[in-house]
């Protein structure tokens, strides 16, 4: 039996599944200028593209708050008194979160900037709400290992994960490797000609060894030449080819898609993301709606909508 949520809400066809709150833009007496990560760039996203004249105000999907009751779908209670608000969103068919991504959270601890295990609840609201749809694949391709989703999901055969990082940084987590279907552990400095080609040949595997109901694709941009914390050599070209090729392969597999930005420490990954969606747009490879008639199974495809657009808000 579903629980009850406010989070449940119809969402205007007009509107693009992109979730966003001023919210998730963090502030603290300009501290956070002292901080390598870029506390504001999802904000900067949303601009650059109202620049572009792909969205407006009145056409994103604002973010609502979760309840306890919400979360303890994950969290447990003794873990959700230790911590204070914040701010993240779970969306439907092809969704674009532009401020997910909390991989390194798992349902009893956090870790790594991550105080919420948004992917885990994403799946698990999934499974819980939609009939039909039963497996998961998770395609974690931010620099670094997704270990709180990976203990979160270790024993359950229902979700895939692939995970492509690099093998030397943060979290290092063994026991969570365990949980990793396609592990890809990159060198230091690795660049664009190697890492696409394995982007490509691990992402076309997976789906191809296990046909997913949704997946959740983890687009981190720390993975960009420069970033502090990544340590990877991947250029802005790099990263729009990436997502255009996990985007691809799921459209053309008719497999719905949510994408969380996660990870990335420079200024400039705001505008890459940016420039990431629109070309995503200008390939057809993302629009306002995801079309039910191009589903393999038009059925499950009508479910995921119908009902995966009533989670298309959480936010804390």
């Amino acid at each position: 039996m579903p629980h009850r949520s406010e989070l449940y809400e119809d969402v205007p066809p007009v509107c693009w599944p992109i979730v966003y709150s001023p919210d998730y833009n963090i502030t603290f007496m300009g501290l956070e200028k002292l901080h390598p990560f870029d506390a504001g760039k999802w904000g900067k996203v949303i601009n650059f593209l109202k620049e572009e004249k792909l969205i407006g105000d009145d056409l994103i999907v604002q973010a609502r708050e979760a309840t306890d009751e919400d979360l303890l779908v994950v969290h447990t209670r003794r873990y959700l008194n230790k911590l204070k608000a914040g701010k993240l969103a779970v969306d439907r068919g092809w969704a674009i979160n532009v401020g997910g991504g909390f991989h390194h959270c798992s349902s009893d601890k956090g870790g790594g900037f991550c105080a919420y295990a948004d992917i885990t609840l994403a799946i698990k609201f999934l499974f819980e709400r939609v009939p039909g749809v039963s497996k998961a694949t998770i395609i974690d391709l931010d620099a670094h290992q997704g270990n709180g989703h990976e203990r979160d999901f270790m024993d359950d055969q229902k979700v895939y994960i692939m995970d492509v990082y690099n093998r030397y940084i943060y979290p290092g987590d063994g026991f969570a490797k365990r949980a990793i279907k396609r592990k890809v552990e990159l060198e230091w400095g690795t660049e664009d000609t190697e890492y696409l080609q394995k982007v490509h040949t691990h992402v076309e595997g997976a789906l191809n060894e296990l046909k997913p109901d949704i997946i959740v694709y983890n687009a981190g941009t720390d993975i960009l030449d420069g970033d502090p914390l990544g340590g990877l050599a991947i250029s802005p070209q790099g990263i729009v080819k990436r997502d255009e090729v996990v985007f691809k392969a799921a459209r053309s597999r008719r497999i719905p898609i949510l994408m969380v930005t996660s990870g990335g420490y420079q200024k400039r990954t705001a505008r890459i993301i940016a420039d990431s969606i629109l070309n995503l747009h200008n390939l057809g490879l993302i629009d306002k709606e995801l079309v039910a008639s191009e589903a393999e199974n038009p059925k499950v495809e009508k479910m995921i909508r119908d009902t995966v657009t009533d989670l298309t808000n959480l936010s804390l």
